[in-house]
């Protein structure tokens, strides 16, 4: 897999620090656009990873190790000195912590948010369950009503809707297995234990509990890693609220004071 094959938006000014932006599941690096808006002074990268949005099909199937070489490439080919901050949602938030685990050394600062790292119960039966799943939902899922309602469960705003049913269409069953499966299976990678990259570890208020166990979870497994939860926030609050989500990111990059709606729940004497 080759960064030639992934669909990228790049903007920002030249020489400025290189910021990553990596999606959730199911959707593309048009939920990062409000956040790029917001953050001008960066020079921002942002990709559609394997199996989502225009990267279908050029960059060929979503493997977690596959999506992490394509990513560090393009950080170490595109990122002004081959080194750059990284933010991840979901899907793109689990990507983050494997890349930390293999090369941390072109990672400045990293956030991540909504990062389940813990598999659900029955995980044994898991891939004939989303086989399953996908049978059923492949026919069905370019249905208007259905369209929304995922929107809805997926935290996309109506004004993003077309995107989001556009990434709806280009999806296929195989691909739907393979990035639900990377996601529920997802463990706290090995190796952490030795990263020095300081990473902010978030999740939203209105998230399952789960979620908060996850988030403590894998800042207790970085050295420098803190966590916190995002007042009153729902899984996919950066697309909700690129205000807060801008604020939070420039603040970490820049060890200021975080905005007050995040409420520290770090490992004891990290706050």
């Amino acid at each position: 897999m080759s960064t030639a094959t992934l669909a990228l938006v790049e903007s920002g000014p030249a020489e400025a620090p290189t910021v990553i932006l990596l999606h959730g599941g199911g959707a593309a690096g048009w939920t990062w656009r409000p956040a790029v808006e917001r953050l001008p002074e960066f020079h921002c990268l942002v990709p559609d990873l394997p199996d989502h949005g225009g990267s279908i099909p050029a960059a060929g199937p979503f493997s977690m190790s596959a999506a992490v070489d394509v990513v560090v490439d393009l950080i170490r080919l595109r990122a002004h000195g081959g080194r750059a901050h990284i933010a991840g949602l979901s899907l793109g938030a689990q990507l983050i912590a494997a890349l930390l685990a293999r090369a941390p050394e072109i990672v400045d600062r990293a956030l991540v948010s909504g990062a389940l790292v813990h598999p659900l119960p029955g995980s044994r039966w898991l891939r004939g369950l989303l086989d399953l799943t996908a049978r059923a939902y492949m026919p069905f899922r370019n249905i208007d009503g259905l369209v929304r309602a995922n929107a809805w469960s997926y935290g996309i705003p109506s004004a993003h809707l077309d995107a989001f049913r556009q990434d709806t269409r280009l999806l296929t069953a195989d691909s739907f297995r393979r990035i639900m499966a990377a996601n529920l299976l997802f463990r706290v990678p090995e190796n952490l234990s030795a990263v020095s990259t300081p990473t902010l570890v978030l999740v939203g208020e209105r998230e399952y509990g789960m979620m908060r166990r996850s988030a403590r979870d894998l800042a207790a497994a970085l050295p420098h890693g803190r966590a916190a939860i995002v007042q009153n926030a729902p899984h996919n609050w950066p697309l909700q609220e690129p205000d807060l989500f801008a604020q939070t990111l420039r603040a970490w990059i820049h060890s200021s004071p975080l905005p007050g709606r995040l409420i520290d729940i770090s490992p004891a004497g990290r706050g």
